[in-house]
């Protein structure tokens, strides 16, 4: 015997809240990590930096100015 449409669409409803709590989750422990930790922003900076450039940005619309141009000066110096 199917199950019932109502028991089905509230376990999918259910899958779906819980996916987007995890992916929340998710997104709030990379951006405490990156706001965090400088060398984790540079290991980003080289595998994913489209991810950090909207770190950077949101930064920078919450008013909160410096971090790009201080890690950059940060990776300049330990590379020479």
């Amino acid at each position: 015997m199917a199950p019932t449409p109502q028991p089905l669409a509230r376990k999918i409803v259910k899958g779906v809240l819980a996916l987007e709590v995890a992916g929340l989750a998710g997104m709030y422990l990379l951006f405490h990590r990156m706001n965090s930790n400088q060398d984790f922003r540079y290991t980003m900076r080289k595998r994913f930096p489209l991810i950090l450039e909207v770190y950077y940005k949101s930064n920078e619309w919450s008013g909160i100015h410096g971090i790009r141009e201080r890690d950059e000066e940060k990776w300049l110096n330990d590379k020479n």
